[in-house]
């Protein structure tokens, strides 16, 4: 897979996606995340890619010009490709739409920022566009690192072990959005910390009923 992101702050990008799991998936090809400035496809000394906004209001809006540039330069290297936009306004990001991703050969991530973007890159430009819950950040980048940090450990080859997907918070019922099957609490040592025990039936070895505990989770 290939994950492109447009930005304007691409030093944000760099403690996260060279670390853990994503450092890793990268290492071994399983992705390839590429972080683009999105000032690089401006045209004046000053760089601009935002202008006031239209009507009046606050703020600054970031230009639908700019962006399309940047994305339709991207969108030329791969057969298939889904472009996104993260905005507030979106779809609820969830682990069902994680899966989905995943088995897309091409994203790229469009990050806004200000006062948000030009209206015409959600009506002309995006294929989906997606929010990672119900406030406001000041951009677009942290989400961006949810939803690439939540994809990527999907993609084969990603995880040391694969068996470790199907234990996870969410991976029975991926779209439920009430009462979420989270994953079973998991204890290690010291068995007993201040009074507060591992439970017993964790220390049984008994592992058909530690699965039906776990289940009841």
């Amino acid at each position: 897979m290939v994950i492109d992101v447009l930005t304007l702050f691409p030093e944000m990008f760099a403690g996260p996606f060279s670390q853990s799991i994503i450092k890793r998936a990268q290492d071994k090809s399983v992705v390839k995340i590429n972080i683009h400035n999105l000032r690089d496809w401006t045209t004046d000394k000053y760089k601009s890619v935002d202008d006031k906004p239209y009507g009046g209001g606050p703020g600054m809006v970031m230009r639908v010009d700019i962006i399309d540039t940047a994305v339709s330069k991207l969108k030329v290297q791969s057969a298939k490709c889904k472009i996104i936009l993260l905005d507030a306004g979106g779809e609820k990001f969830s682990q069902g739409l994680a899966r989905d991703l995943a088995h897309d050969e091409h994203l790229i991530l469009i990050c806004g920022h200000y006062e948000g973007v030009d209206r015409r890159v959600h009506e002309h430009i995006a294929d989906e566009i997606i929010s990672i819950g119900d406030y406001v950040s000041s951009g677009g980048e942290i989400p961006a690192m949810i939803l690439v940090d939540s994809i990527t450990r999907l993609l084969p080859g990603a995880l040391g072990n694969p068996d470790s997907l199907s234990e996870e918070s969410f991976s029975h019922n991926p779209q439920l959005t009430t009462n979420p099957q989270t994953e079973y609490p998991q204890y290690t040592r010291p068995e007993e910390y201040k009074g507060w025990k591992v439970p017993e039936i964790l220390l049984s070895g008994d592992h058909a009923k530690i699965k039906k505990w776990r289940k009841r989770k």
